[in-house]
């Protein structure tokens, strides 16, 4: 396929990878086509951080592609691959998005990922989906602090990259400093395939090092004009040329490549390009190269190393795979012809077309009109309950963005769209319903901001219900908890953007619904002996009631929970009603005696009482045990307890400092340190959960967003008197009057 405003031939592969291919006939713009070989298919994950342009790029190659006559703006809300009310209103992505190019008959997946760290989940489903991953870095700011912790967790998992400058055309775009500052946060390996030609100082081409070509281009169009590079170009390029070709040919471990080179002869550029694309999918060596959006210089090159640089789905090995029962699944690999094997990496709810089912097909065929197995294991700690069903497949499709074009099936190592999938969450597995198998679950992150909610009305709470459950079902990082000690339904979300996320589509779907403080579930203790009293008296006729009680209460240690202890004598309490006295000072302490939190940590001991022989009950006697335990908390002092957590921060080494002074200011007990890897220290620390709260949020304030966390409910500790936290809640006493 030609490229058009050629003023020359074009030279054949080369240029870092081979020359752009764009498109010129409308058949080209299809992109609902479903591929028919693995071997054809891209699955490139678009990552970066917040504002570095991921999404404003995948517009400029949709439409430098053909694949959509205009492209859209962020401002206006009219990307393709932000279509979300959410994401609209945040002007940031804020979910997994797919968009397929046809690039000379290889199908591109660009999965579309949110950069803000509050997305981490969707992040991650981008990354399971992938086969390659495409780090957008702003030519302005640089690669920014929470990028080099993704680059070493896309290296733990083994994922081929390469890098795009974008930004290019910004006033303060440095390019030959943010190359560097790459190079310094994501290692020597990462070297540029192309060298910038300016005019006037801005850039107006790319010099390809492998081919000795230049692309250049007019203002807005991203179609080059391709030339071979002249004397002095090719002079400057030199040294560059040599670190390219030196780094690809030691990281193919070619040897023979290498003699060649160093014997003086000239590679040819289909050679150097095979061994780039090489070195790139073992995922060792990883190409940089700058491309603008506005202008459009660069987006011919970027589309070649999409196309020719980046691995397909065959080389890539599957997630770890077994049958229903644990059993390892046999070999299995990117074959269409293969055992059926898909995992659901996004799950949305359309209020047309029911729940849509975003699913990377690992092995196997799906094809519309098949009856498949659908199961999840695994995920309940991520609210998901193990499920399996056998379900019919009606309507399968090609996605691009939200919208959705039907196709009769999809091969392995491609990704497609499932409608009217009753069962289907995020994290499941979809097999054959002859062979059912299950794919191990990705690790997700914890999410670690409570936000409290309450329905307006009771009709709201039936519909708050079947909202949460359409949310969890899509959105792995969200956890939904109803406290059993505070009675209050918590959102556990990854930070503050998230919450207004979950809460913008809750009321979305109708629910009336309001946040409300999250209330500590502290507890209460005695912190010295006390006695107290119980007397219950009534008599309206007929059969009255009558108990008397007399019990010692006394504080034991942390942890060692409750005691009661028999020490009545000469039967002035009958057995039965021993035993009532107990279940009356335990309802009690449930209610708490205080600040209406459970009591805990307590040796009741019952020393006397009395009873009648018409009026004395077990009811009655429940009732003195309880009014006695609340007479000897008024009489004693009582202790209010607050829970403790341990935590570990991971942290910058710059920011350390300032970690550990604000953990100080939340009376945190700082217990070490310890290097963590990289420039990244590791924080452990005993905090108050009720400093806890917004740490996710202060955190984030604190670190630029480089700061992650961990926390694990570790003991309860006595509340320091200057430090008691708003605990005597009314709404909290109002839940154990109600449910007594």
């Amino acid at each position: 396929m030609s490229v058009k405003g050629t003023s020359g031939p074009a030279k054949g592969p080369g240029r870092g990878a081979a020359d752009p291919q764009l498109f010129d006939t409308p058949a080209a713009r299809r992109t609902d086509t479903p591929a028919d070989r693995p071997g054809m298919i891209r699955n490139v994950a678009l990552v970066g951080h917040s504002g570095a342009g991921k999404t404003t790029l995948v517009e400029a190659l949709l439409a430098a592609t053909g694949a959509i006559s205009r492209r859209g703006s962020i401002e206006d809300g009219t990307t393709v691959s932000d279509s979300d009310p959410s994401a609209i209103h945040q002007q940031r992505s804020v979910s997994l998005s797919v968009v397929p190019l046809l690039l000379d008959g290889v199908k591109v997946n660009l999965l579309d990922t949110p950069g803000y760290p509050d997305f981490t989940g969707e992040l991650r489903a981008g990354l399971r989906a992938a086969d390659a991953v495409l780090f957008v870095v702003s030519a302005v700011e640089g690669p920014a602090v929470g990028t080099a912790a993704l680059w070493g967790e896309c290296e733990r998992l083994g994922m081929p990259r390469a890098v795009v400058l974008s930004r290019l055309d910004h006033p303060r775009a440095d390019y030959d400093g943010v190359v560097a500052a790459c190079q310094q946060a994501f290692g020597g390996q990462v070297v540029p395939i192309y060298q910038p030609v300016r005019t006037g100082g801005a850039i107006t081409g790319w010099l390809g090092l492998l081919s000795g070509t230049v692309s250049e281009y007019a203002a807005g169009d991203p179609r080059p004009t391709i030339r071979d590079a002249n004397a002095a170009e090719r002079a400057a390029s030199e040294n560059g040329r040599g670190v390219l070709i030196e780094g690809i040919i030691a990281e193919t471990e070619d040897e023979a490549l290498m003699d060649r080179y160093l014997g003086g002869e000239e590679i040819a550029p289909d050679i150097l390009a095979g061994a780039l694309a090489t070195a790139v999918a073992r995922g060792s060596f990883f190409p940089l190269l700058g491309a603008s959006s506005e202008t459009g210089a660069g987006l011919a090159e970027v589309l070649a190393v999409l196309e020719h640089s980046l691995p397909s789905p065959v080389g890539r090995g599957l997630p770890a795979v077994t049958d229903l029962a644990g059993t390892p699944a046999g070999p299995l690999a990117c074959d269409p012809a293969g055992p059926l094997v898909g995992e659901v990496v996004r799950t949305t709810i359309d209020a047309f077309l029911g729940r849509i089912a975003l699913v990377r097909v690992f092995s196997g065929t799906l094809r519309e009109d098949s009856a498949v197995h659908v199961s999840g294991r695994g995920l309940s700690a991520r609210g998901h309950q193990d499920h399996d069903s056998d379900e019919r497949l009606t309507h399968l499709h090609s996605p691009l963005g939200s919208t959705l074009r039907p196709v009769p099936y999809s091969v392995a190592g491609d990704i497609c769209a499932l409608t009217k999938v009753a069962s289907a969450e995020t994290g499941d597995t979809v097999s054959a319903k002859e062979a059912p198998l299950l794919i191990d679950p990705w690790e997700m992150p914890e999410p670690l901001l409570p936000v409290a909610i309450e329905a307006a009305s009771r009709n709201d709470e039936d519909a708050l219900a079947k909202s949460l459950g359409k949310l969890t079902a899509g959105d792995p990082a969200l956890r939904v908890e109803r406290n059993a000690e505070t009675h209050q339904l918590i959102l556990w979300c990854m930070g503050e953007a998230h919450a207004e996320v979950v809460l913008d589509r809750l009321r979305n779907q109708g629910v009336k619904l309001s946040t409300v403080e999250v209330v500590t579930p502290l507890r209460e203790t005695f912190a010295a002996p006390a006695t107290g009293h119980g007397r219950y008296v009534k008599q309206s006729g007929g059969h009255g009631q009558f108990a008397v009680c007399d019990i010692e209460v006394e504080p034991l240690g942390r942890g060692a929970g409750f005691q009661f202890v028999d020490r009545i004598v000469g039967g002035v309490i009958p057995g039965a009603f021993i035993t009532s006295v107990e279940k009356g000072v335990r309802a009690q302490m449930h209610k708490g005696v205080s600040a209406g939190f459970p009591v805990v940590d307590i040796r009741v001991t019952l020393v006397g009482g009395k009873t009648h022989s018409v009026d004395s009950s077990d009811a009655a006697f429940q009732a003195a045990g309880a009014l006695a335990l609340r007479e000897a908390a008024a009489a004693g002092r009582i202790q209010l307890l607050e829970p403790v957590a341990a935590v570990a921060i991971s942290v910058p080494a710059d920011c350390v400092g300032a970690v550990m002074s604000d953990l100080s200011a939340r009376r945190g007990r700082l217990t070490g340190t310890l290097a963590a890897g990289g420039d990244s220290t590791e924080i452990s620390a005993e905090v108050p959960e009720e400093e806890l709260l917004r740490y996710a949020i202060e955190l984030h304030a604190l670190t630029a967003g480089a700061g992650r966390f961990r926390r694990s409910y570790l003991r309860h500790e006595p509340v320091p008197p200057n430090a008691t936290p708003a605990a005597v809640d009314p709404r909290y006493r109002a839940a154990h009057a109600a449910e007594s």
